[in-house]
């Protein structure tokens, strides 16, 4: 299990990130129209995954909104920005942001990404959202990069990100 914090709290999640260098497992996940959406959906670009607790927090939206404008300049990209929140407040959000670059993906049916990428809090008041946590990935699927944002107030390293998908 990892350990982060929340306000200064400490809470833990399932477990490790995925390594970076290995294979990224394939989930499936729920889409804006319900429709099932899995990693290997977008086999042949790279990718981000933004995962998060939940939009309707400042930090989560900000990072949305932050990764839909750079997800306008990313070539064979596609950032995924991946929540418990139900599909339709993602769509409701993006829709009233102006987000159009990015895919919101939602794990609110309990499927097997936050099993298959251990970013589920175990405990502390958040228990059952998934953790602030960024990972990219080459057009073969392969980690380039993560973090697990310490303080879950706090945004990611953006630049760090996106400067992974340069290699």
């Amino acid at each position: 299990m990892a350990s982060i914090t929340f306000l200064g709290n400490v809470v833990n999640t399932n477990g490790q990130l995925p390594p970076i260098g290995s294979q990224a497992p394939d989930f499936t996940l729920t889409a804006a129209n319900l429709s099932n959406k899995s990693l290997s959906d977008f086999k042949g670009k790279k990718v981000v995954l933004n995962i998060f607790p939940s939009l309707d927090t400042g930090t989560c939206a900000a990072s949305v909104r932050t990764f839909n404008e750079a997800a306008s300049r990313l070539n064979n990209t596609v950032v995924l920005c991946i929540s418990k929140d139900l599909p339709f407040a993602q769509d409701r959000f993006c829709a009233s942001e102006d987000v159009e670059n990015v895919v919101t993906l939602s794990d609110y049916k309990n499927t097997n990404f936050s099993d298959a990428y251990q970013v589920s809090i175990i405990d502390g008041i958040l228990a059952g959202l998934l953790s602030r946590v960024v990972i990219t990935l080459d057009e073969n699927g392969k980690i380039l990069y993560h973090e697990q944002v310490a303080e879950i107030v706090d945004e990611p390293n953006y630049e760090a990100a996106l400067a992974s998908l340069n290699v």
